[in-house]
C-alpha cells in the first residue's frame, strides 16, 4: 500500500472515530466498512466498527466482530473492554467478567475497564464490589479535577461555567458519563428535559447502572413528570446505594410528588438518620409534616433546621410561612441580628419575608412593607421576569385560540371528564376551593400538577429560539391532540387513587385554556378571583420557592393581572361558558350557594361535607395549607388597606380594571 493510500486510510479512520464520537454511528459503521474494503482486517477501523455496531444495538454481528479482534490482538485491552460490554448486553455475564479481570490485572488504571466491570458486577448482584468499581473509576478519571470544579459551580448556581466546563469535557470525550450527566444537570435546571433525556440516554448506553447517570436519570424523569419511572430508578439505585443519604432524599422527593406524604416521610428520616447534621433534611421532614397537618411535628422540625443551623435563613421563612405562626421577640432578634451580619450560606431575601412577617404581626405595616420590598428586590435579581414577553405571549395565545381554532378541531380531544382544573392567580382562593371539591366522595384532591406546563414547554421548544407555543399546537393534528390529552390522562394516574373525578390546581395554567379545552374537552374548568389588590399584595408578601417570578414587582404584579383578566375574558368569547368564575369575596359572603353552583358546574350532586372542608384532613401542600384547615374566615376581604400608601404603583399598574371589581 503506498503511502498515500495509507495517509488516506488514517484521514477516513479519523472522521469514522469523530462520527463515533458525537454519536453518529450509523455513518461511522458506512466509513468503517469502506476502510475494511480498502483494508481487510484492519484492527483499529475493525474495533471502532464493532463499537458502532454494538451503539445501534446490533448485537450478533458487534459481537462476531469483536470477539475476533480480541482474537487477533489479545493485548488490545480496550477492546476487550467493548467484547464484555457486549457479553453483558447479551446476558453472559460470567464471560464479561471474565474478559474484565483479565484486563484489569494486566491494566489495572483503565478507567473504562473499572465501569464495566461495575456494570456486569450489578448484573451479578454483587453489589458491593460493584460500588468498589465504580468508585475506582471516578477516582481513575483523568478528568476528575474540571468535573469536581463544575460540579460545585452547579451547586453555586453558576450554571453558565459548569456547562462550560462540562462541555469542554466532552469535547475530548464524547462519552464521559460525569460530563453528560452534569449537563443534564444543567438542561433540567432549564426546563429542557429533551435534552437531558438525550444526554443520558447516550450515557447509559456506555453504563447501564453507574450510581451518577442513575441519579441524574431519575432527577430527570421526575421534572419530565414520569413520576412511576422516577420511583422505580431511585429504588433500583438505593439497591446499589443504600447509605447514601442523597438517594433516600430523592426518593422521598418522587413519593412527594405521587401525594404518598407517609413514604416520603419515611424516606427523608431515614436520609436524616444517615447524615444527621444535614439541616435540609429535617426541613423537608418539616414540610410534609405541615402538608399531613402535623403541625407539632412541623414546628418542631424547623426549629431542629435552625439549632442544626443557626443561620438558615429557609428555616425562618417556613416557620413564616405557616401564616399563623407568632415569632417571638427572641426568634425576630435572631432573624434582625442575622440580617445584619448574613453568612454566605444566609438567603437575605427569606429572612426579609420572615422578618416582614413577624413585624406585620405585631401591627407595623410599614416597617414591614420596607423588608418585603427588600426581599422581592432581591428576588427580582435572582429570578428575572419580563412583563413585555408575558403580555406579547399573552397576545399570541389569544391570537392562536381563535373561534376558528375550536371550529375546525370540534369534536376533537381525548373524551375523559374526569379533570377539574382550577386555574387563575396563586393566592387568591384556588387551595380553598380545591379542598372544598377535595372534600366531595367523588373527587380526588391532587394538587398542583406539573403535566399542562410540561406539554407547553415540549411545544415551546419545537419552535425556533424554543419558543414555538402556542403556533406550533395549529400544527397539531386531531390525533396529536387527541393522544395529548390520552397522555395527561396516563400520566396523571400514578397521583390518583381511584376516584372518578380530580383536580388539578396548578393557577398558572390560565393561559393554557386554550390547549386544556383541545385536548380534554369534556374537563371542567374553574376560574377562581380575588379583588386584585388583595391578590396581588399576598403574592408579593409571599416568598414562592420557583415559578411566580412575575410577584417580585408592583407593577409586574399589576400588569400581570391585567393579562389574567384579559386572557379569562379571551376564553369567555371563544368557549363561552366553558369556565366558571368564582369569585372568592363572594364565596366568603355566600358559602352554601357558592358551593351549590360550583358542584352543579362540575356535574357533581351537593354533599354537606363540602361546606364542612375544613374537617377534611387530606394532606395540602400550598401556602394555604394551615388557612383551609380553619372554617371560612373574612379578616383577608380588604387586607390591602393596611398598606394602602405603599400599594400606589401597584394601583396605577392595574389602572381600569379596578372598576370591575367591588369590596
Amino acid at each position: 500500500m503506498s503511502q498515500q493510500s495509507k495517509a488516506d486510510l488514517r484521514t477516513a479512520y479519523g472522521r469514522a472515530l469523530e462520527a463515533v464520537r458525537i454519536g453518529r454511528f450509523a455513518t461511522a459503521e458506512r466509513q468503517l466498512r469502506e476502510i475494511q474494503l480498502a483494508s481487510p482486517g484492519e484492527i483499529n477501523s475493525l474495533h471502532l466498527l464493532g463499537v458502532a455496531l454494538l451503539s445501534q444495538g446490533k448485537l450478533a454481528p458487534a459481537l462476531e466482530i469483536l470477539e475476533r479482534v480480541v482474537a487477533d490482538a489479545p493485548g488490545f485491552a480496550h477492546a476487550r473492554v467493548d467484547l464484555a460490554r457486549a457479553y453483558r448486553q447479551d446476558g453472559r455475564l460470567e464471560a464479561a467478567r471474565a474478559q474484565l479481570r483479565q484486563v484489569l490485572q494486566e491494566r489495572p488504571s483503565l478507567e473504562a475497564a473499572w465501569l464495566a466491570y461495575g456494570d456486569v458486577l450489578v448484573g451479578l448482584g454483587r453489589l458491593g464490589d460493584a460500588r468498589f468499581a465504580f468508585e475506582q473509576a471516578r477516582l481513575l478519571d483523568p478528568q476528575r479535577q474540571r468535573i469536581e470544579q463544575a460540579t460545585a459551580a452547579l451547586a453555586g448556581r453558576d450554571y453558565r461555567s459548569s456547562e462550560g466546563i462540562f462541555r469542554d469535557v466532552l469535547k475530548s470525550d464524547a462519552s464521559h458519563l460525569a460530563a453528560l450527566a452534569g449537563l443534564a444537570a444543567v438542561a433540567i435546571r432549564s426546563g429542557n428535559t429533551k435534552d437531558a433525556e438525550r444526554l443520558l440516554c447516550h450515557a447509559r448506553k456506555h453504563s447501564a447502572h453507574h450510581p451518577l447517570v442513575g441519579r441524574a436519570w431519575g432527577h430527570t424523569l421526575l421534572a419530565a413528570e414520569r413520576l412511576s419511572e422516577a420511583e422505580q430508578t431511585f429504588r433500583e439505585l438505593l439497591q446499589l446505594e443504600p447509605e447514601n443519604p442523597q438517594n433516600w432524599a430523592a426518593l422521598g422527593s418522587v413519593c412527594v410528588r405521587l401525594l404518598r406524604q407517609q413514604e416520603a416521610l419515611s424516606a427523608y428520616e431515614q436520609a436524616s438518620r444517615l447524615d444527621p447534621l444535614q439541616a435540609a433534611f429535617r426541613l423537608a421532614i418539616g414540610h410534609i409534616n405541615k402538608t399531613l397537618g402535623r403541625r407539632a411535628q412541623c414546628e418542631d422540625a424547623y426549629r431542629e433546621c435552625l439549632r442544626l443551623d443557626p443561620q438558615y435563613a429557609e428555616a425562618y421563612w417556613s416557620l413564616a410561612d405557616l401564616k399563623n405562626y407568632r415569632f417571638s421577640d427572641a426568634e425576630l432578634a435572631a432573624m434582625q441580628d442575622l440580617l445584619a451580619s448574613p453568612a454566605a450560606s444566609t438567603d437575605p431575601a427569606q429572612l426579609h419575608f420572615a422578618i416582614a412577617r413577624a413585624l406585620e404581626q405585631r401591627g407595623s405595616y410599614c416597617a414591614a412593607f420596607s423588608h418585603y420590598a427588600a426581599g422581592n428586590t432581591l428576588r427580582k435579581r435572582t429570578s428575572p421576569f419580563s412583563i413585555a414577553t408575558f403580555e406579547d405571549k399573552s397576545r399570541r395565545i389569544a391570537a392562536c385560540y381563535d373561534p376558528e381554532f375550536f371550529r375546525a378541531r370540534t369534536p376533537g380531544g381525548h373524551p375523559d371528564s374526569a379533570p377539574i382544573f382550577i386555574v387563575g392567580l396563586p393566592r387568591s382562593g384556588s387551595t380553598l376551593v380545591e379542598q372544598i371539591l377535595a372534600s366531595h366522595s367523588q373527587v380526588e384532591g391532587t394538587m398542583e400538577l406539573h403535566n399542562i406546563p410540561a406539554q407547553v414547554r415540549e411545544l415551546d421548544h419545537r419552535g425556533a429560539d424554543r419558543d414555538g407555543y402556542p403556533e406550533t399546537v395549529r400544527a397539531l393534528s386531531a390525533a396529536e391532540l387527541e393522544e395529548l390529552g390520552r397522555r395527561y390522562i396516563e400520566d396523571t394516574r400514578a397521583v390518583r387513587a381511584g376516584r372518578p373525578r380530580f383536580i388539578d390546581k396548578m393557577p398558572n395554567n390560565f393561559s393554557h385554556v386554550g390547549l386544556i379545552h383541545a385536548i380534554l374537552p369534556n374537563a371542567a374548568i374553574v376560574d377562581v378571583r380575588r379583588h386584585p389588590m388583595d391578590a396581588c399584595l399576598s403574592n408579593y408578601k409571599q416568598y414562592f420557592a420557583q415559578g411566580q417570578s412575575f410577584s417580585y414587582d408592583l407593577e409586574d404584579l399589576g400588569r400581570y393581572y391585567r393579562c389574567y383578566l384579559c386572557l379569562m375574558d379571551h376564553w369567555d368569547t371563544v368557549l363561552p361558558g366553558r369556565v366558571m368564575h368564582l369569585q372568592y369575596e363572594q364565596l366568603i359572603r355566600d358559602p352554601q350557594d357558592t358551593v351549590r353552583h360550583l358542584l352543579d358546574f362540575c356535574g357533581l350532586p351537593f354533599e354537606a361535607a363540602t361546606l364542612n372542608f375544613h374537617e377534611n384532613r387530606r394532606p395540602v401542600r400550598t401556602a394555604s395549607s394551615e388557612q383551609v384547615r380553619q372554617p371560612l374566615y373574612a379578616s383577608g376581604v380588604g387586607y390591602w388597606k393596611h398598606f394602602a400608601g405603599e400599594l400606589e404603583p401597584l394601583r396605577a399598574a392595574l389602572g381600569d380594571c379596578l372598576a370591575r371589581f367591588s369590596q
